[in-house]
């Protein structure tokens, strides 16, 4: 691979990258927009610690799985795994599903 390739390469990753932990920023942010207009959504500032750091590990486990490997499928499975267990934990959290 020459070096404009991994260039090409790097810049695609870093615009993914940058997709990643900006939905995880919206997702964060959308709880505080949501608060003003319904009474259904009433965080304190401990669930938005909470949430975000669900959201942080979530995103950094993720982007050690991106360094770790290569492989497509691999990223996907990890991935799957990760979001798995993020719903799981916030579902437990948030209604006590469990």
């Amino acid at each position: 691979m020459t070096e404009l390739d991994h260039g090409v390469r790097g810049r695609r990753d870093h615009r993914w990258r940058l997709l990643r932990w900006g939905a995880a920023a919206l997702l964060l942010f959308a709880p505080a927009v949501a608060m003003p207009f319904t009474a259904e959504v009433n965080w304190g500032p401990a669930d938005f610690a909470l949430f975000a750091a669900l959201l942080f590990s979530a995103c950094a486990a993720y982007e050690v799985a991106l360094r770790i490997t290569a492989a497509r499928a691999w990223r996907t499975a990890i991935g799957l795994a990760i979001a798995t267990a993020f719903l799981l934990t916030w579902a437990h959290l948030a209604v006590g599903v469990f």
